[in-house]
């Protein structure tokens, strides 16, 4: 029998001041089984910085056809495809040939070498941005994983903090390849 996904529900209050965007976001997450509570914070991390009316979390691994996180226009177009962790070549170029905009959130300590083999691959997309998310804070991001979160997040100048009223994690995202 095949393990059910382990629901999480975040109360997400963003103040994003480097797009003037305040909103809160009550947030269901379902974690796969064979999902880290640190990828799943890593999502719930892409959300922040993305965060929209229209953004939602997709299926993710629990189907490859869908993003981890995706916004669709009022066509059912696909805006905005971000995925999590480190993609192949092949999956990455489909995404952009599906969505106007790709990101790829990349964390952990080898994001480097993965990023080696896959970026020549991957370099004439002109829709994908990637964005590696360094392994301390991606570490310390897992620590706030809880059934039930209340998260704030801060986002200004580039920098981003997010946590609970127990823990803050500062985050510096770092552009490995902007749009083009």
């Amino acid at each position: 029998m095949a393990l059910k996904a382990t629901i999480f529900k975040a109360d997400l209050q963003i103040s994003d001041m480097d797009r003037h965007y305040y909103q809160n976001h009550p947030l269901t997450i379902a974690r796969h089984p064979s999902e880290t509570d640190e990828r799943m914070m890593i999502r719930v991390l892409a959300f922040a910085i993305n965060a929209s009316e229209a953004l939602a979390f997709g299926k993710g691994l629990s189907d490859t056809d869908e993003p981890d996180v995706w916004e669709k226009d009022l066509t059912g177009a696909i805006d905005l495809w971000i995925e999590v962790g480190q993609p192949d070549d092949k999956a990455i170029l489909k995404a952009c040939g599906r969505a106007n905009r790709v990101i790829v959130y990349s964390y952990s300590s080898v994001s480097h070498i993965w990023w080696g083999q896959t970026g020549s691959r991957v370099e004439r997309a002109k829709n994908l941005k990637v964005v590696n998310i360094p392994a301390e804070a991606s570490e310390a991001l897992s620590k706030l994983a809880q059934r039930n979160m209340q998260l704030q997040c801060t986002i200004q100048d580039a920098q981003i903090w997010l946590g609970s009223n127990e823990n803050m994690v500062l985050i510096e995202p770092q552009t490995i390849k902007d749009f083009a």
